[in-house]
């Protein structure tokens, strides 16, 4: 199994990625990133969902210098994905200081142009708003050590290709080049051949799996919700046994401590917890010590416990294998078994993914209420007085039973019994660390960088008229001739 740490990263990046939870790379990221960082150009072609923005961005900020200037180049199609790169490269170099830019149209220019003052290391830019700082001569490509081509495809689609060939010809032949796409058209081999110098392929095709014996269900809710939701469906459905995920190791560990907290018989597995110490936690698990197992992917790799009813995804998983490999800890041995997985809103699109590679739709599941998990607790103390009843283990409470409905008719006494016996929802307040939403890039109309014309700073807008995208200005009338 290989981890990041089998990468031979610097101490301040492996020191970023332990901080961001990881702990396995998926498959596009085990085979390119050593490839990359060996300094060699690359074609990468992998779906959408399946980290391949850490799969190039580890790499880029190995290689930067804190005291040059821009050295990284992303091209990205759209505004929303220069963002999203961005802001993940900021996340994962935060630790070594290095910097990130977003370039797009659609913003204020001279606000870009404000910023690039501040020297960031890496820029992550739409084709479109690039070109303008270069006609303007505010970026300057001299210094690229590495440039990356996002969602190849999408940008060639969209109308982009004389934009990149127009920025790789500035950009010095010393330079390394990676190149992601989803689909590799013949237009997408002829721009390698011309700008890459024998490029290795990696090839990661995302399984089409699909999963037997399991409902699927999806709750939309924001984060501070997340842990309310989480106790009030273990309080309705009373899982025999329960796993829940989180996606980093301080999650994990947080929502131990709140489920703790509110009476819940719960231990957590993850790297940073000592073999011997997770294999105990497994024991008591399988033994029906604990009742809910709380792990991150790594930790619950390779699990093979019978009688798993439930499988919680707290945090969505980052790519559909994983979720796979998640949901598939229930429904064993010819069993039903239930998967529920909490969505943000700005993670519906990555669900939508996850669906397409299970070929199995979810089903959308109302956030329970305060009713539902009463009656939830009743249904669960009515199961468990069945029990004794079925058990004859009641032999001993049989006398005081029958004085009591000498005076009290019999509903009334099982009524107050139920009440007595229901658990009331719990309320103590959990705070957890937020955890950052994983947002899959979805195309919106009018927010694209559309490809410019001939005329320098000027592009069509959808409906094929000029607009300056660099000020936001339309059809400007021409000034009075004197």
């Amino acid at each position: 199994m290989t981890t990041f740490s089998d990468f031979g990263l610097s101490s301040e990046l492996q020191k970023a990625v332990s901080n961001m939870g990881f702990e396995e790379p998926t498959p596009i990221q085990a085979q390119a990133i050593p490839i990359a960082l060996q300094g060699r150009d690359m074609i990468g072609q992998a779906q959408t969902g399946t980290g391949k923005t850490t799969a190039f961005g580890v790499p880029l900020l190995e290689k930067m210098d804190l005291q040059e200037g821009i050295q990284g180049l992303v091209l990205a199609p759209t505004r929303e994905l220069a963002v999203q790169v961005a802001e993940e490269l900021n996340r994962i170099g935060q630790v070594k200081g290095i910097r990130t830019l977003p370039i797009y149209g659609g913003q204020d220019i001279n606000r870009q142009i404000r910023s690039l003052k501040n020297r960031p290391q890496i820029i992550a830019a739409t084709p479109g708003r690039l070109i303008d700082h270069l006609d303007r001569r505010t970026i300057r490509l001299n210094n690229i050590k590495m440039v990356v081509l996002d969602e190849a495809d999408e940008m060639l689609n969209m109308g982009f290709i004389e934009d990149i060939e127009r920025i790789l010809s500035d950009i010095p032949e010393e330079r390394q080049t990676l190149l992601f796409s989803a689909t590799m058209p013949k237009r997408i081999q002829t721009l390698a051949e011309k700008f890459m110098k024998n490029p290795e392929l990696v090839k990661v095709k995302a399984k089409e799996m699909t999963v037997t014996n399991i409902e699927q269900f999806y709750l939309e809710t924001h984060e501070k919700q997340k842990f309310d939701v989480l106790t009030s469906l273990l309080d309705i459905e009373s899982p025999e046994l329960a796993i829940v995920f989180g996606r980093t190791k301080k999650r994990v560990d947080e929502v131990v401590e709140g489920l703790i907290k509110r009476g819940y018989s719960a231990e957590g597995i993850h790297g940073d917890i000592p073999q011997s110490k997770r294999d105990q936690v497994i024991r008591r698990f399988k033994d029906g010590t604990i009742e809910i197992m709380v792990a991150t992917d790594v930790a619950a790799r390779g699990l093979d416990i019978s009688g798993v009813s439930h499988v919680y995804n707290f945090d969505i998983p980052q790519d559909p294998e994983s979720y796979v490999h998640r949901i598939g800890r229930t429904g064993r041995a010819g069993k039903k078994g239930l998967a529920y997985t909490f969505v943000s809103p700005r993670e519906l699109d990555h669900l939508k993914i996850i669906e397409q590679v299970t070929k199995k739709k979810m089903v959308k599941k109302p956030i329970p209420s305060y009713k539902d998990v009463i009656a939830g607790n009743q249904e669960a103390t009515i199961n468990k007085i069945m029990k004794v009843i079925e058990n004859n283990d009641y032999s001993d409470y049989k006398r005081a039973a029958e004085s009591l409905l000498e005076d009290i008719d019999s509903v009334t006494v099982l009524a107050a019994t139920l009440k007595l016996l229901t658990k009331e929802p719990d309320v103590t307040p959990i705070k957890l660390t937020a955890v950052e939403p994983i947002r899959s890039r979805k195309p919106k109309s009018g927010f694209r960088d559309r490809p410019r014309s001939n005329d320098r700073g000027r592009s069509k807008d959808f409906r094929g008229k000029d607009r300056r995208d660099d000020r936001g200005s339309r059809n400007r009338k021409p000034a009075k001739q004197k």
